[in-house]
């Protein structure tokens, strides 16, 4: 299982939000390639970035943040929020970002989606945020009509490296990972899944790894690793096993 940590960008610093809320975010490091190199340091092999405001506003905003990532670390990076054209997955892929996440418009497009896979394959990824059973877009900030898994399936067989689902009502509350509602869309569908929110202690890591059926490609961490209730070392190594 790969763990993924997580740098969450807000007007160009490192925050956590909770439950997603853009006003209840919690700033963790005022410099996101300074956090990027402690994460290297940890020994994690991938990191997840989020542009948080472009979420929201549709297209990317900390770009500035997101390049001094970039330049800081060699690890490979996924990136998502507010990239919804192609030619904003392509100027990505071309900065240096090995892995591309779309949300909202793999709710309103998914044609869009399944074009970037064929162009891209293997570095996109698609969000499955859910909030009450049901997928949520435009930063979290409105609900769509689709499930989880009926998501998911639009995606089979176009070459999508990962399906990163997240159960907003966990997010950044350290209150303990939804195996189930990740297994479900794991078992569901044939594209890896990711599990994200919650993940508060190694036992979140130990469970999702030890559930019956489909395994989890990985986890995002957050909140854990900078509250400390997750230590890099133990977690890597209870992944690796």
């Amino acid at each position: 299982m790969i763990l993924y940590p997580a740098i969450d960008l807000k007007d160009g610093q490192c925050v956590r939000l909770l439950h997603g809320d853009m006003d209840k975010a919690t700033v963790f490091n005022t410099s996101p390639a300074d956090q990027a190199e402690r994460f290297v340091r940890d020994g994690f092999s991938w990191l997840h970035v989020v542009d948080l405001n472009g979420a929201i506003e549709g297209k990317s905003v900390n770009t500035a943040a997101v390049q001094s990532i970039l330049e800081a670390i060699s690890i490979p990076v996924q990136l998502g929020g507010g990239i919804r054209t192609l030619e904003g997955v392509e100027a990505w892929i071309e900065a240096g970002v090995s892995r591309v996440i779309l949300g909202t418009i793999a709710v309103h497009d998914p044609d869009l989606v399944r074009k970037a896979a064929r162009l891209w394959p293997e570095q996109i990824a698609v969000a499955v945020d859910v909030r009450d059973g049901k997928v949520a877009v435009d930063g979290w900030t409105g609900l769509s009509d689709l499930d989880a898994i009926t998501l998911g399936k639009r995606f089979e067989d176009v070459g999508v490296a990962a399906l990163i689902v997240t159960d907003i009502s966990r997010d950044g509350a350290l209150t303990g990972v939804n195996v189930e509602g990740v297994g479900e869309l794991a078992d569901a569908v044939s594209i890896p899944v990711i599990a994200s929110g919650g993940v508060a202690s190694v036992a979140d890591i130990e469970r999702l790894k030890a559930r019956p059926g489909v395994e989890i490609a990985g986890a995002i961490l957050g909140r854990s690793l900078y509250a400390g209730t997750i230590k890099p070392a133990e977690a890597l190594t209870i992944a690796a096993a």
